[in-house]
């Protein structure tokens, strides 16, 4: 009975040091799901909701390289739209005379087809300049904002540079003519203004709410490694007691079983 109960003894304090060496080896407290059924569940979410949040923070990340984008060509437009500012400003000496008037034109006119060129272009196949905000993902539930919208190719004086770049309302061929167009340039620069604080605005949203997940990404991480992680100074301290019980169990055992041997020189 003796060597039966040493036996279980050493079986048990074998078992633990068992389960204190994989929890070393791993860094986990959670070897087995019956080591923390319920812990392992929580941290399960935890760690799929880290997931989500991390592909968020991707998505906020490249919306501001989007929005950078933007704002890259936008200020390309701003030193076209001040050049074209100052031709129209020019046709209107009264010195020139309609050839003159003629040249500015051709620089005008280059102008604006650059900047209706920029009215065309694309992120990764994604229009750069549509006339709706784009939606982005803001969270681990897929919960989005609309980004201020940017539209250089609106029609619309208050709202779009199309004017600016449309041969039919700008021309400078003629004082008149060229007067008119100033008033345009003019409108399509503030226009430009406005949308450029839009973008700024967005940039400005999207770096928060980048910060923002970013920081409860590490709360949750947190939260998770105090679920899942091992303590290592316990852990060690808990290998080194079932050592010493496993190494004084097998003694233990070593000298239940010669017990039976005094029996049975007793016998004898």
């Amino acid at each position: 009975m003796a060597a039966m109960t040493g036996a279980h003894r050493l079986d048990d304090s074998q078992r633990n040091l068992t389960k204190s060496l994989a929890r070393l080896s791993t860094g986990s407290r959670i070897v087995d799901p019956q080591d923390d059924a319920a812990g392992l569940a929580v941290s399960s979410r935890f760690t799929a909701q880290i997931s989500r949040n991390s592909a968020a923070m991707n998505n906020l990340a490249n919306a501001v390289s989007y929005s950078q984008t933007q704002d890259g060509f936008m200020q390309k437009m701003s030193t076209a739209l001040d050049r074209m500012g100052e031709l129209t400003v020019l046709a209107q000496d009264i010195t020139k005379t309609d050839t003159d008037r003629s040249n500015y034109s051709v620089e005008f006119s280059q102008l604006q087809n650059y900047i209706s060129d920029i009215g065309t272009k694309s992120f990764n196949s994604v229009p750069l300049f549509s006339s709706a905000g784009n939606e982005v993902t803001i969270d681990s539930d897929a919960n989005t904002f609309t980004m201020n919208a940017v539209d250089i190719n609106s029609t619309t004086a208050a709202t779009g540079l199309a004017r600016a770049f449309d041969a039919t309302t700008s021309a400078i061929y003629t004082t008149t003519s060229a007067s008119s167009a100033l008033s345009n340039i003019q409108t399509a620069i503030q226009n430009l203004a406005d949308m450029r604080a839009n973008i700024g605005a967005n940039i400005q949203r999207l770096n928060v709410t980048h910060n923002q997940v970013g920081l409860l990404n590490e709360k949750l991480a947190e939260t998770n490694s105090r679920i899942l992680d091992t303590d290592v100074a316990e852990e060690t301290t808990e290998y080194a007691r079932f050592n010493i019980l496993v190494q004084s169990g097998t003694a233990m055992l070593t000298q239940a079983n010669l017990l039976t041997q005094a029996a049975l020189q007793l016998i004898t």
